[in-house]
């Protein structure tokens, strides 16, 4: 008789280990999971942004195979910036104008009416990091975005 109860609590023992290892190892239930996700894409605190603009970057671009006319490129630039940055950003407008039409004066017409908003501001954004990259010094703002776009 002693030897079947020791054998009844071993199984015992044996089942309740079992299911202890499947419930810590089982996936979590969509009710935890959808709370993980929904503090994952809680916004983080937005920072004070300020915006300094850069007016009137005006490029001819250059011209195509059998291209007699000229074109032009007109824009302005948006920079993002911290407020605590914006009079250093300002400071750099000559630069940035300076590198802006150096970025968009390589383009032909095809090229130029061919890219979207979005490219102009990408393309915008890698010179100006490469050159803030060169020279080893700190970028003044976030990002630069495009304010207005003319192409003739």
């Amino acid at each position: 008789m002693k030897t079947m109860i020791a054998i009844a609590g071993a199984v015992i023992l044996s089942a309740a280990c079992a299911g202890g290892a499947v419930w810590w190892f089982m996936p979590k239930p969509a009710a935890a999971a959808g709370t993980e996700k929904k503090e994952a894409q809680k916004p983080k605190e937005a920072k004070p942004v300020k915006y300094v603009t850069l007016d009137k970057v005006i490029v001819m671009l250059r011209r195509g195979p059998n291209e007699a006319e000229s074109h032009y490129l007109s824009t302005d630039l948006v920079l993002a910036t911290e407020p605590s940055k914006e009079k250093e950003t300002k400071e750099h407008l000559p630069l940035l104008r300076s590198l802006a039409v150096r970025t968009l004066s390589s383009y032909t017409m095809a090229e130029a009416s061919s890219m979207t908003v979005e490219k102009y501001a990408e393309q915008l954004n890698h010179a100006f990091n490469a050159n803030y990259e060169q020279t080893r010094a700190e970028k003044p703002f976030e990002e630069v975005m495009i304010g207005k776009l003319i192409i003739e």
